[in-house]
């Protein structure tokens, strides 16, 4: 919300700076050395706005800069006090799931379906990144994202717009807290608007084709979230929706996104994306380019000096109005007030606890590992002899993820380490080798079970990281064979960053924990699971498929016309494909735990509700019984679908509509309640308004999205 006394300060600004002291505010360039008098310069001539803290559009642990502290108050001094009108910068970085203490992949944290613990360790990832004097994290990714083949599916929050929504809202309020200004806060950036997930083939930064209605349903409201939680920035994708460059779309940027969502922060370029419209062959230059840009709602400009260099020109042609140039410059300079930068732009001193940091870490890494199978061998005894396999088992640097730029791999807790940790008398660990060597299997001999530890580098997975092949590799399937001929059970820690097809590895493995890139804690957090000492909990934020040719595959399909969808097994004689069961490997919500839980008792409040009164606020409740029918304590998801069953356009033959993670303990019961209303049960039609229609709805309560406790409502 818009505070007049910073509004009427910003407008002040604006009308004693020059044409030229405009355009800087919009020039973001990546960081300087810290001898780099050209750009102290352009400092001092007010020519610069905003620095991102890196040097490379790819950045990764080892190839970027690290932030400098004395570098960025010697920035900032020069911005406040030798520039004419002492407008202050904003440093960003490439703070995407954590800082010194790295927290899991961002689709990892989607499967702890544990929001709150989500944001209590943003929060932490804020007062590192602002103690280094960071001040903006380009996070949260919010790419709705259907194909693993996309190596960036890993940044977002999987395939579902609630999950999107609730992880949007979790990274924003965490990064931001109560008050932006606060020193231990840093602003949230809101990306890749939007469409970028849905590239054709998985291929990154490619074309994309979504029609308005599955903009709205599906892509649009996690974004939504973002804005409605504060979101100070959002940046715009590289793709095109329809032949439209998100960067030099009006509709998109400012019809939908400022005017009808609101948004009143700044949009920022993705690196170079305003050069890259001439590429994209709708621009014939830079200067066409940031015209474009612009005026299609683009506040600022990341790294290509397009706006810098062009835009006086445009203004003065009239190519550009003045008017837009003010509307650029009043977001960013609004931002910069909502942060407190013109009172405190020097890097901040406080106190950290790092360790509380790290603990908070390693439990929301062990809440996001996924169980996908368990045959009892789980949890390990502490006294076992252990034969440890695989790549992963020592590894470290990998568990970091992707888009890490500021944890150090020597600080991770390697699988190896925390399982040695846990270890007690009479129990032993053999191995820890990484190849496939007689060596390695002989250690299976003296053994009560392998631990077998795969995974993926983090260089094949996020940006420009797109693979055509998801099945796991063939050495790893022949390790697990191995292991499973010696006649001892076959545990699987698999660390990836996307979903991988798992039907040929499955059969061999006697349990499956799926643990992601887990960040700092990953070792840690795996050995925990083990051994029993934290309860599984997390559900997949998105599809696992049997083989590489079943993706797309995704859980909130439409039903066509035929029954060839085969995602929950409709009509097994009328498959889709000849070669290959229809259905997922793993399903969407889908996860066990150590405990075992039953479901009943679904009621409604009532069983029909009138459209006026849905529309006036009303609710429908929805509850069920969840009853923990084991000797053990524990966690579990309840998810709330809808199915639309008739309506004036196709609609998803399920729809998660919420998400209750309740601790039950062993023997008790506990009631869970939803609740369901306009917003709930309406969707976006095709002429773009948002509504309900009459008619009958299935309500369905379960723990993962094949649930079939099932009651009907109907709106009349």
């Amino acid at each position: 919300m818009k505070d007049r006394i910073t509004e009427e300060k910003i407008e002040r600004l604006i009308s004693q700076m020059t044409l030229r002291e405009k355009i800087g505010q919009l020039n973001m360039v990546p960081s300087p050395s810290g001898e780099d008098e050209a750009v102290f310069e352009m400092l001092r001539r007010g020519e610069i706005g905003a620095f991102i803290m890196s040097n490379t559009a790819h950045a990764y642990s080892e190839d970027s800069v690290s932030a400098d502290e004395a570098l960025i108050n010697k920035m900032h001094r020069i911005a406040a006090e030798e520039s004419r009108l002492g407008i202050p910068l904003i440093c960003g970085r490439d703070v995407i799931h954590g800082h010194y203490t790295v927290l899991p992949i961002p689709i990892a944290l989607a499967a702890s379906f544990d929001f709150d613990a989500v944001r209590e360790c943003y929060s932490d990832v804020a007062r590192e990144a602002a103690r280094d004097g960071i001040q903006w994290a380009f996070t949260p990714m919010l790419d709705l994202a259907r194909d693993p083949r996309w190596g960036r599916i890993i940044e977002g929050p999987g395939e579902d717009p609630y999950v999107g929504e609730k992880l949007a809202e979790a990274v924003v309020k965490g990064l931001q807290g109560d008050d932006p200004s606060s020193e231990q806060s840093v602003a949230a950036c809101a990306k890749h608007y939007i469409g970028y997930g849905a590239a054709e083939g998985g291929r990154d930064y490619h074309k994309t084709e979504i029609t308005d209605y599955t903009l709205r349903n599906f892509y649009l409201p996690a974004f939504r979230s973002a804005v409605d939680s504060g979101v100070l920035t959002v940046m715009n994708s590289f793709n095109e929706i329809g032949g439209q460059p998100t960067g030099s779309s009006r509709y998109l940027l400012t019809e939908v996104l400022k005017q009808e969502l609101g948004f009143d922060g700044f949009v920022v370029s993705d690196w170079f994306s305003v050069q890259q419209l001439v590429n994209q062959g709708v621009a014939e230059d830079e200067a066409q380019a940031a015209a474009l840009s612009l005026n299609a709602g683009v506040d600022m400009d990341m790294s290509d000096r397009c706006y810098i260099d062009r835009l006086e020109a445009l203004v003065t042609e009239g190519r550009v109005s003045e008017e837009a140039l003010d509307e650029a410059v009043r977001r960013v300079l609004r931002v910069k007030f909502r942060l407190g930068l013109f009172e405190h732009p020097y890097v901040p001193v406080y106190r950290q606890d790092r360790a509380a940091h790290m603990s908070r870490a390693r439990a929301l890494s062990a809440s996001c590992m996924v169980l996908l199978k368990n045959n009892g061998v789980l949890p390990l005894k502490k006294n076992s002899r252990l034969a440890l396999l695989g790549s992963m088992a020592n590894e470290k640097a990998t568990l970091l993820g992707m888009w890490c730029l500021d944890g150090n791999p020597n600080h991770v807790i390697s699988i190896a380490e925390g399982i040695k940790s846990k270890i007690e008398e009479g129990g032993a660990v053999n191995g820890c080798g990484t190849d496939l060597s007689d060596e390695q299997l002989m250690h299976l001999q003296w053994s009560d079970a392998a631990v077998l530890c795969i995974g993926e580098s983090r260089y094949v997975t996020g940006e420009a990281a797109s693979l055509t092949t998801l099945e796991i590799s063939d050495s790893d399937i022949l390790l697990a064979k191995k292991a499973k001929e010696r006649g001892i059970p076959v545990v699987a820690v698999m660390c990836f960053g996307r979903p991988r097809a798992t039907e040929e590895l499955e059969p061999y493995c006697d349990a499956i924990l799926y643990a992601w890139h887990g960040g700092t804690a990953a070792g840690g957090a795996v050995a925990d699971i083990l051994f029993g000492d934290v309860n599984p909990s997390a559900k997949l934020p998105v599809t696992l498929p049997r083989k590489t040719g079943q993706v797309p595959i995704y859980y909130n399909v439409s039903s066509s016309g035929r029954f060839v969808n085969g995602y929950y097994g409709e009509r097994e004689h009328e498959q889709n494909y000849l070669d290959c069961d229809c259905t997922p490997m793993y399903p969407f919500g889908f996860g066990l735990s150590y405990s075992r839980f039953e479901i009943s008792d679904i009621s409604l409040s009532q069983d029909s509700i009138p459209y006026e009164k849905l529309k006036d606020g009303g609710k429908i409740k929805v509850s069920a019984k969840l009853r923990n029918i084991s000797e053990r304590d524990g966690w579990e998801v309840v998810q709330l679908y809808i199915r639309d069953r008739v309506a004036s356009m196709t609609r998803p033959i399920r729809e998660l509509k919420g998400a209750e993670k309740v601790w039950v303990e062993a023997g008790d019961a506990k009631t869970v309640e939803f609740e369901l209303g306009f917003k709930e049960l309406g969707f976006y039609k095709g002429d773009k308004s948002f509504d309900v229609e009459k008619g009958k709805f299935e309500v369905y309560v379960g723990n993962s999205c094949y649930a079939d406790l099932k009651a009907e409502l109907r709106v009349i």
